[in-house]
């Protein structure tokens, strides 16, 4: 084990390898070994149901009814969402507002590209 690899979150270096990822035996910390962290980052393309390429500034239409947690009011199937934003690192979710509700964060399997 290399002396001078140490964990970014606490310090120590008291690290091992477990598969692709680093992980700090002090604080469990997990990070992925050297080489892959760049190449993951900017691999991230966030997709819809049909499979189109969503970017930021996109509109996006919601496919089913869905249950929005802390509000009465829910998503109604054909809801524009406007001007979507990218959860960075995050290919699962975007985060966005419609017309009634603010601070949405919605898996994209739920939306199409409008």
């Amino acid at each position: 084990m290399s002396d001078t690899l140490a964990c970014p979150l606490c310090a120590m270096e008291n690290i091992y390898p477990d598969g692709d990822n680093h992980v700090c035996a002090d604080c469990g910390h997990e990070w992925p070994l050297a080489g892959q962290a760049a190449s993951q980052d900017a691999g991230v393309t966030v997709r819809d149901v049909n499979g189109n390429v969503l970017n930021s500034g996109d509109t996006v239409t919601v496919i089913k009814d869905l249950k929005v947690k802390g509000s009465s009011i829910p998503l109604k199937q054909g809801t524009v969402i406007r001007n979507i934003r990218l959860v960075d690192g995050d290919d699962e979710h975007i985060e966005g507002n419609s017309d009634k509700i603010k601070g949405l964060v919605l898996k994209v399997c739920f939306l199409k590209k409008a």
